[in-house]
């Protein structure tokens, strides 16, 4: 059982179901998604098509933790391409460790509510596919 720490909006899920179901063909697909301190919900923060891992790195906070909902682009040994749903928990140093340890605590919650079972936890601030190819296992 875990503790719910912090509201996951109806539309939210909604949202997150529809971006599950979504055609990919080309890079990553992301959901930036933020907690609003004051009110303790989840929210979208901004939403990307077919963006690198780079550009995306470029839009995250520099102090501030985040998660994100990926349909990552991972090319297998064999030259197969997959698109795994993954949430990556967003923890750079710099962040607060109020923020960090809010965020911590409703990842487990955040994993079961969105029914994504990867989950990444990238805290050195540098999204690296060579890092999460292999996490993945390709």
């Amino acid at each position: 059982m875990s503790m719910k720490t912090v509201d996951i909006p109806t539309n939210l899920l909604e949202r997150l179901k529809a971006f599950r179901m979504g055609k990919r063909s080309v890079g990553a697909a992301a959901l930036v998604v933020k907690i609003d301190k004051k009110t303790l919900r989840m929210e979208i923060e901004e939403e990307f098509e077919g963006i690198a891992l780079d550009e995306l790195q470029e839009e995250l906070p520099e102090n501030s933790p985040r998660f994100v909902v990926m349909s990552y682009e991972l090319e297998h040994r064999d030259g197969r391409k997959s698109y795994p749903l993954v949430i990556i928990y967003w923890a750079p140093p710099t962040s607060s460790m109020e923020l960090a340890t809010l965020y911590a605590s409703a990842m487990s919650h955040f994993s079961t509510a969105s029914d994504i079972a990867k989950v990444l936890d990238v805290r050195e601030g540098v999204l690296e596919k060579k890092s999460i190819d292999a996490r993945l296992g390709a």
